[in-house]
């Protein structure tokens, strides 16, 4: 890829506030994400409640989405849970627009926003399959979550410290 198509790319992106009418479309992609790790069709089952966005949710989260070319190719979800916290309660990318540096882009943006809130760390709950993004990104396991979809199930709860120095991987 040429720097000046590279850059055209770039102006094709945008990062924007979620709307509510999207709330289907931001289920789908967040259940298309998750069943790209290979889970069962009983788990992805499961799994469904979690994807379905109602009114509450844009009320109660600042939810986020990127596109490119007008395409929706991910989202996040933030929360402020104390008063210096924030979670990043979801975090998708499109299986098509994996390794696109999406995620990476969603991440910078939640880190930015819980910084703007006057938030020092953020905290999330990962799917197992995508701590290693997370610590990739700077992120450091501090403890372990039970998942609310399925029991027994644990969830790596992982936190970064707004005020230190990006640390990537």
């Amino acid at each position: 890829m040429t720097v000046g198509s590279h850059q055209d790319q770039d102006a094709l992106i945008r990062i924007r506030q979620a709307r509510p009418d999207e709330a289907e479309a931001l289920g789908a992609l967040g259940l298309r994400s998750k069943a790209h790790w290979g889970y069962s069709a009983d788990f992805m089952a499961a799994c469904r409640p979690d994807f379905t966005f109602g009114p509450a949710f844009f009320e109660r989260e600042h939810v986020i989405v990127i596109e490119s070319g007008g395409r929706l190719c991910g989202f996040y979800s933030l929360d402020q849970i104390r008063a210096a916290t924030a979670e990043l309660t979801n975090l998708f990318i499109d299986p098509d627009a994996i390794g696109g540096g999406y995620g990476r882009r969603l991440w910078d943006h939640a880190l930015e926003t819980a910084r703007s809130w006057g938030c020092t760390r953020l905290e999330v709950d990962a799917d197992p399959n995508a701590a290693a993004f997370y610590v990739r990104m700077g992120a450091q396991q501090f403890a372990e979550s039970a998942s609310t979809t399925w029991p027994g199930r644990k969830l790596p709860r992982l936190a970064i410290d707004l005020t230190a120095p990006p640390n990537r991987g």
